[in-house]
């Protein structure tokens, strides 16, 4: 919700069409469902075992013979079946929808989708920014007036007999053709005319930042660029995200296993049982916001490696303690 929430405002703010606005939506499914997965598979499996001991079930089960392992042997194998699908998701099908999506985004901000001027009206592009045009036709615009006085320094009125609109890879630039140009400047007034003149629009805010997101790079070039990442910042960002694709889809099997190791030892202790669920979500959170807290301070190869040596050593750790009888 949070995440369509903040997508609003291509609704409010951009003129976006709603069918552009739900299929820019749609490319944020991936990445939402990856990072709540492991979440809904401990949530089910609390749900499902708990209500299972409650009715007494479980004991039935540990009476004719079964052991714990064996009782939590269906949650385990839909955590090894979620990590798997999780890891799809995090390799590929992730960075592809997010750089559908950035790219996406920010043709609807700044590019020709985002543009639309009417005809014989003047149009607000942004604060001081204004457009008037005649007669549209597709791209090519006829009789063009454009006023720019966002900057008091600098403020610039144009007026072309024709102009057309170009989309570049800084944003939108508008091309005019015969007209004269009024500058008021810090040296004075000036006046001229042109043939042609090509302006920036520059509808692109200053905080947009479109050279990295690395949610949008394919892992393959992530893996590559790791080893000769220059930036700091970036190779930190990296290797952070390398943590999040390659082993965040193991807190499937975790947090699956922590919930089925406390339900299930738990209810051999019937006076503790009760206390069993709270445990086991206090034992997720422990476990999901240390996890977090380190794979995010992560900052070199060696780092990352102790991540995962950490994660898969729990890991075997947790299927011992649920294996021992």
């Amino acid at each position: 919700m949070m995440q369509v929430m903040a997508m609003m405002k291509f609704l409010i703010n951009y003129g976006v069409n709603f069918s552009s606005f739900l299929y820019l939506l749609s490319l944020m499914i991936p990445f939402i469902v990856s990072i709540i997965v492991p979440f809904v598979a401990f949530i089910a499996t609390i749900f499902i075992y708990n209500k299972m001991i409650s009715e007494n079930e479980v004991t039935v089960m540990m009476s004719s013979g079964l052991s714990p392992w064996q009782i939590a042997k269906p949650a385990i194998k839909l955590a090894g079946l979620l990590t798997v699908l999780h890891l799809i998701l995090n390799i590929w099908i992730v960075p592809l929808t997010q750089e559908k999506f950035y790219s996406t985004q920010w043709n609807l901000r700044y590019g020709l989708a985002h543009l639309k001027l009417q005809e014989s009206a003047f149009t607000k592009l942004a604060n001081g920014l204004v457009v008037y045009v005649d007669n549209v036709s597709g791209n090519d615009l006829n009789q063009v007036m454009l006023s720019d006085m966002r900057n008091n320094k600098n403020q610039m009125l144009i007026f072309a007999e024709r102009g057309k609109l170009v989309s570049t890879t800084h944003g939108l630039s508008i091309a005019t053709t015969n007209g004269s140009l009024q500058l008021q400047g810090k040296n004075g007034f000036t006046t001229g005319t042109f043939d042609t003149l090509d302006m920036d629009l520059n509808l692109v805010e200053n905080d947009a930042d479109v050279s990295f997101r690395v949610r949008r790079i394919s892992t393959y070039n992530l893996i590559r660029d790791v080893l000769s990442q220059d930036n700091i910042r970036q190779h930190r960002l990296t290797l952070v995200e390398l943590c999040t694709r390659l082993i965040n889809p193991f807190m499937n099997l975790i947090l699956v296993i922590i919930c089925t190791l406390i339900l299930l030892k738990s209810s051999l202790l019937r006076r503790r049982a009760s206390f069993a669920p709270a445990m086991a979500i206090l034992a997720m959170a422990g476990t999901m916001a240390t996890y977090m807290s380190v794979s995010n301070m992560v900052d070199s190869l060696t780092d990352f490696g102790l991540v995962a040596i950490g994660v898969f050593l729990l890991l075997f750790g947790l299927i011992g303690l649920l294996l021992k009888k």
